[in-house]
């Protein structure tokens, strides 16, 4: 088939799949200009059939289409995805959806990510900001050979960007901070420190970053299962 027909296809299904209408999304503040109404489930259904597909990824995110650009987060290819395509992407992201998406399923395995955390959490725009963090929280999820100095080198850009008190980059920020610390013993305790020391700033926002984060890295709960994973003979 041809990329023409392709995207035809795909379109075709995820509009025929569309069962919830714009207001719906809006509930979960997703406020797509164009939308078909399909779930994240069907989305991903529709991807497993298409498979990796970088120039059929390009070509459902010019689409404008909200489902059509959540597609793009399975069916991309990292490997083949461009630094100037992913500012591109992250500099259209209008909602938490896109950004968590993309980032959680995509550009955390390209090998432009740790690149781009450092980019994006300079930028003033709200979801480029949260992409920046969304990406870094996946990576410390999902890169599990990634050196501990290449997290600790990034806690100054959590403590920078703590203050910034739009909702979206703020969760962003607290969500990185945690996974962090949740890798284990040594940046659990650098993710502590940091929690802390935003526990007592003087941004309103940074407080709450702070004592979410340290809320958790230092619960029982958190705390037990790095102690079993500490625990555990090398391999």
């Amino acid at each position: 088939m041809s990329l023409d027909d392709r995207l035809g296809a795909a379109l075709a299904r995820l509009e025929m799949l569309g069962k919830r209408d714009r207001a719906d999304l809006a509930r979960y503040g997703i406020t797509a200009k164009k939308a078909f109404g399909a779930s994240v489930g069907s989305i991903r259904a529709v991807a497993k059939k298409l498979g990796r597909d970088q120039a059929l990824a390009a070509a459902l995110w010019k689409t404008g289409w909200y489902e059509a650009r959540m597609l793009t987060a399975f069916v991309g290819e990292p490997a083949a995805l461009t630094p100037v395509q992913m500012d591109r992407w992250c500099h259209d992201f209008d909602s938490w959806a896109l950004c968590d998406t993309l980032c959680f399923h995509l550009f955390d395995r390209t090998p432009h990510a740790w690149t781009k955390v450092d980019t994006w959490s300079r930028d003033r725009g709200e979801f480029v900001r949260r992409a920046a963090f969304a990406l870094l929280a996946s990576l410390a999820l999902h890169d599990k050979k990634a050196a501990d100095e290449l997290f600790i080198k990034r806690l100054p850009l959590i403590e920078r960007a703590a203050a910034d008190d739009r909702n979206f980059v703020k969760k962003g920020v607290s969500w990185a901070l945690r996974l962090i610390g949740r890798r284990n013993v040594v940046l659990n305790e650098a993710a502590v420190v940091v929690g802390r020391r935003l526990v007592d700033a003087e941004a309103p926002a940074a407080r709450w970053v702070g004592r979410d984060a340290t809320k958790e890295l230092t619960s029982p709960a958190v705390q037990g299962r790095l102690a079993k994973k500490k625990s555990r003979p090398a391999r």
